[in-house]
Order: structure tokens, then C-alpha cells, then sequence
């Protein structure tokens, strides 16, 4: 099942100082979980900090579970806003 998590990071609450720490160890989360085939690909969001995140999981809740074991997730200090599961698009599969 493949799934989009859209997070934003909760800037209302902390400081850049706050999230500075914070990066690396999460930019190492996704680049760990994307060499698993986990992660399948991330945009960083133009309208707000963070994140989209397309996810390969076995089901919605292993996705939820995938996404708030990374770093600024598992803190509080980001938010996951919506959780999409998502499917191919039907015209790009064969025709009859």
C-alpha cells in the first residue's frame, strides 16, 4: 500500500535553535528508511515547514507508525496533518 503523510513542523511551539538539532537526525531517518524501500520519495513542502512524504507500508496504520517513529514526529515537534492512502492512476493502466 502506498501512502502520502503530509507533516509540518510545529513552528508556532519552537524556535529554529529548537529544530536545529533535530535535522540531521531526521534527514538520516528518511535516508534510512528510503534505502529500505520504505520511503519512496519526499518533497519539502513550499507553504509551510515540512514535509510530504510517499510511503510504501503494509496497511494506513503501519504507515501511521512509520511516520511517528521519525525523529520531529516522535518529539511533538512536527505534525502529520493527513495521511492519504494512494493508488495508481487508472489511466495509465492497460486498456481493453
Amino acid at each position: 500500500m502506498q501512502v502520502l503523510a503530509i507533516v509540518r513542523r510545529r513552528t508556532e511551539t519552537y524556535s529554529d535553535e529548537q529544530f536545529a538539532p533535530m535535522l540531521e537526525p531526521e534527514a538520516q531517518a528518511i535516508r534510512t528508511l528510503y534505502a529500505q524501500g520504505i520511503v519512496r520519495n519526499i518533497w519539502s513542502r513550499e507553504d509551510a515547514l515540512g514535509a510530504v512524504v510517499h510511503v510504501e507500508a503494509q496497511s494506513l496504520e503501519h504507515a501511521r507508525s512509520i511516520i511517528a517513529e521519525l525523529p520531529l514526529v516522535h518529539t511533538g515537534m512536527a505534525e502529520v496533518q493527513m495521511l492519504i492512502p494512494i493508488k495508481g492512476y487508472r489511466g495509465f493502466g492497460p486498456r481493453p
